[in-house]
């Protein structure tokens, strides 16, 4: 929490490495199938096994409470871990909206549009119309686009207040599109693998990908409603936020306040040297 640094023993260090040659072994076998597959068709499925393969990797082992939206569904999720995008991925073929940084990010962006993420800068407020334009894209090309609209990560046991900007697509809502909330438990873990605090992500991963054995993540899709029925982007947000608090409570008990105020979530890339 404190961001210091995690020493790992000699196994742990060992289960790190396997596994971070394992994403690269699913790398290369999953990328040039994925451009070979566009010479011939759209859609390609690769990425969504790609990252379901990768969590598992990863040693999280989902399973999915519910059923899934295949088209024309935005799904809103709580947050907890960047493995969260893996198991909804993989359990879904959703895309995802995240920070403009991360597409600056070597690597990890470019791992991104492989996916069709759509990225948003949040402080732009001159192009939100061209991001809620980008969101609709997005929707009609993959059929599902999710949204962590807490902003960050947690622990598990909290949920944070919905910023619902990027829920402004859905006001008015495109027809057809219907709003799932998504609650992802992580069970007893959850607090272990939640990257919470000023803890970097290089040492999240290292924890992560260096513990024994694997972990369960419940994914629960909850049951749809759609945004018409409700008059504005914070009523979409505060009825999704209620169904996913409910939906935790009853897999964790009572909820406790986030005790971090800083932003875990740190995908800026490296500062430029000056010269």
């Amino acid at each position: 929490m404190r961001g210091e640094k995690t020493a790992l023993t000699l196994p742990q260090q060992a289960r790190f490495v396997l596994r971070a040659l394992a994403l690269v072994l699913a790398l290369l076998v999953f990328v040039p199938l994925h451009y070979l597959y566009r010479l011939f068709r759209y859609g390609s499925p690769f990425p969504m096994w790609f990252l379901g393969t990768a969590g598992w990797i990863c040693g999280a082992r989902a399973r999915r409470i519910g059923t899934p939206l295949r088209r024309d569904v935005f799904f809103v999720s709580n947050h907890v871990s960047w493995i969260d995008i893996l198991v909804l991925a993989g359990a879904s073929g959703t895309a995802f909206v995240a920070k403009h940084e991360l597409s600056q990010v070597p690597a990890i962006g470019w791992l991104c549009g492989l996916n069709r993420t759509v990225f948003v800068k949040r402080e732009n407020r001159m192009g939100v119309a061209e991001q809620i334009n980008a969101l609709r894209e997005a929707l009609a090309d993959n059929w599902s686009v999710t949204v962590f609209p807490e902003g960050t990560t947690t622990d598990n046991r909290s949920l944070l207040p919905f910023k619902t900007s990027l829920l402004s697509m859905l006001d008015p809502p495109p027809p057809g599109v219907l709003v799932q909330p998504v609650m992802l438990d992580y069970g007893g873990v959850g607090e272990d693998i939640g990257w919470v605090g000023e803890e970097s992500g290089l040492n999240n991963a290292r924890r992560v990908l260096g513990r024994r054995g694997s972990f369960p993540v419940r994914i629960h899709f909850l049951p749809p409603f759609s945004p018409a029925d409700y008059r504005g982007r914070k009523a979409i947000g505060a009825k999704a936020r209620a169904e996913i608090e409910a939906a935790l409570i009853a897999a964790v008990g009572p909820l406790r306040d986030f005790a971090h105020t800083v932003a875990p979530v740190r995908y800026e890339p490296p500062a430029q040297r000056l010269s």
